[in-house]
């Protein structure tokens, strides 16, 4: 029990708090300054620091609707819920954070930092006061000097009886001050959530912040799927085919290895490009990826290997950069998807830019025995539908008159609202 009280009393958590007050103490001292000034002129001239308890009192007085009227500036919150995360062992999902938006959560923020400046100026008061008082009292009936002192006399305390009496009751002043600080402490941590937690409006701009900090990670997801992805099955492929002809056909096994190391290269750039936008942290969490032009169409089917044709039709230069970052990506997942589950059959890729829409169509045969499934169902095919949505198009796929048809249209105008295409799983 005693343990228990002591921690209460004297424990870090209370020291820390202690620490929160004499802070609050010490932000008040320019609004008291300003009081003393004031009081001093009210009441005839009096010094700027007299022991008056009217001149302390009133500057304290005329102090408190200062400081209100000063806590209403935007970085009074900030610096608030710093100070009490920090020193009053708040959790940090308790208190808002930024400055007030808002009439309500501006009212509460003054009214919170009026509340800690001004019970810690009166705990700062007492405790610079209250300690060497109590020691005075405690040190009598050691002290000769201190016994024939005139405050011993003037206060009708010389009176031997009286002054050892003194001992205990300097004790019980010191504890007392350190219950009357715990109190205060505890008033204030349990005030803090409610002064200075978050509002709706708050909450609403943390949703919205972590909202869009998960539309970045599954975009970044979404990147990396593609083009690792795509880089993996291909290169698979490619060392396949060599490694079968590796001693009938140098030729083919060259010509594999230069689409190995092709394909890796390009990966290595669109992975540094991506992981690059991780690193930007929140300053790139706006930012756009970089734009993959659809000439580098050719190089990534070279890379998917020898049985796959690609035809483009129209000039695809006039493709707006998100539709040609976005496109280019779809080809991709779909020239990985046909390396994975073609079975090795052709793989025909066709590109037609149209005057308003660009059409993109990837086809091969079935294969004669049904692809292995994947344990985790794969989310290419997913992806490639989110991809046309997000740009106001639409996804058809899956198996039309004895092949395996991917069929994307992206309108090149301004996004609209998503048309929803069916979507197969493969």
């Amino acid at each position: 029990m005693t343990r228990r009280l002591g921690g209460v009393l004297f424990g870090q958590r209370a020291r820390l708090r202690w620490v929160h007050l004499i802070l609050g103490g010490a932000l008040f001292m320019p609004y008291w300054l300003v009081g003393t000034v004031v009081m001093g002129g009210l009441l005839g001239g009096q010094p700027m620091f007299a022991a008056s308890p009217a001149v302390q009192f009133g500057a304290y007085a005329i102090g408190l609707p200062l400081a209100a009227v000063t806590s209403l500036f935007p970085l009074t919150r900030p610096m608030s819920v710093a100070a009490a995360r920090a020193l009053c062992g708040i959790r940090a999902d308790r208190l808002a954070d930024g400055p007030a938006r808002g009439r309500s959560a501006t009212a509460r923020t003054a009214g919170w930092y009026t509340l800690h400046v001004g019970i810690g100026a009166l705990v700062s008061g007492a405790t610079l006061a209250l300690p060497p008082f109590a020691v005075t009292v405690m040190a009598l009936p050691f002290s000769a000097r201190l016994r024939a002192s005139e405050p011993v006399s003037v206060w009708g305390i010389d009176r031997p009886w009286v002054q050892w009496l003194g001992v205990p009751a300097g004790l019980l002043m010191l504890l007392a001050l350190a219950a009357v600080v715990a109190a205060a402490g505890e008033f204030l941590a349990r005030q803090a959530p409610r002064l200075l937690g978050p509002s709706p409006a708050d909450r609403l701009a943390a949703a919205e912040r972590r909202a869009a900090e998960l539309a970045v990670r599954n975009r970044l997801a979404r990147e990396l799927h593609d083009s690792v992805g795509h880089a993996l099955s291909a290169v698979t492929l490619q060392a396949s085919a060599a490694r079968r002809v590796l001693d009938t056909d140098v030729e083919f096994v060259r010509e594999a290895l230069a689409a190995i190391e092709e394909t890796t290269r390009r990966t290595v750039g669109e992975l540094d490009s991506v992981l690059g936008l991780l690193r930007q942290g929140d300053d790139g969490a706006d930012g756009e990826l970089p734009g993959l032009p659809l000439d580098a169409l050719d190089a990534l089917v070279r890379g998917a290997g020898p049985r796959v044709e690609l035809s483009v039709t129209g000039d695809l230069d006039r493709v707006p950069e998100a539709v040609s970052r976005e496109a280019y990506r779809i080809v991709q997942e779909g020239l990985t998807n046909a390396a994975r589950y073609a079975g090795g059959e052709r793989v025909t890729a066709r590109l037609a830019l149209h005057d308003d829409e660009l059409e993109i169509t990837m086809e091969n045969p079935l294969p004669a025995r049904a692809p292995v499934a994947r344990p985790d169902g794969g989310r290419g095919l997913l992806g490639i539908a989110e991809r046309a949505r997000l740009l106001g198009g639409t996804s058809q796929v899956g198996p039309v008159a004895g092949v395996w048809r991917l069929a994307v249209r992206l309108p090149l105008g301004a996004v609209r609202e998503p048309i929803h295409g069916e979507a197969g799983s493969r």
